[in-house]
């Protein structure tokens, strides 16, 4: 899956604003994929029929571009995701690491439009 880039944004490398990215069908429950989104590596992570969470794909302790092979779950009510690498877990919607101050995980904003997944970077 792949957002295309829009004149203006190959300067800056990065796109900003609401990109489509999938159908929601596309994405099996409680499981994660990669996109790349405006330049931007992304991972898309299922946790509900119509809840998808968008955070960076790479992993904040180790540099590596993994998350969508995270562990997803909750602590509490909040949803999480656990590193596949060192298992630093992170809140899905603030990116706080529950673990390790300082370490922090970006997220970005998601919605459904007409069944597909779009994401705000």
């Amino acid at each position: 899956m792949t957002a295309t880039l829009e004149l203006g944004e190959l300067a800056t490398g990065t796109a900003t604003g609401w990109h489509r990215v999938c159908a929601l069908e596309e994405l099996e429950l409680a499981w994660g994929e990669a996109a790349l989104i405006g330049g931007r590596q992304v991972a898309l992570l299922r946790t509900g029929p119509g809840e998808v969470y968008a955070v960076a794909q790479e992993d904040p302790a180790t540099g590596a571009h993994v998350m969508a092979r995270g562990i997803i779950g909750s602590r509490g009510s909040r949803p999480t995701i656990a590193s596949p690498l060192h298992k630093e877990v992170y809140d899905l919607e603030t990116g706080e690491c529950f673990g390790t101050a300082g370490l922090s995980l970006d997220t970005f904003k998601t919605r459904i439009s007409d069944g597909y997944i779009e994401v705000e970077l």
